[in-house]
């Protein structure tokens, strides 16, 4: 019982910091939300499924508002 009250505060903490940056940020977005476009998880330098950028390039989506 008292793993499963740490485990749900740990949580309860994430989602809060989520919550706050969220919240603190310009128009409630992420800056720089293309995961798929860092170069130590795209290892074939395929286009970002999201935006279409390059490994190289910045986050197009950024750009599109």
């Amino acid at each position: 019982m008292k793993l499963a009250l740490i485990a749900i505060a740990l949580l309860a903490v994430g989602f809060a910091g989520i919550a706050i940056k969220i919240w603190g940020k310009k128009n409630g977005e992420f800056a720089g939300t293309c995961a798929s476009n860092n170069p130590i998880f795209n290892k074939e330098g395929e286009p970002c499924s999201f935006c279409g950028a390059r490994p190289d390039e910045k986050c197009l989506a950024e750009e599109k508002e």
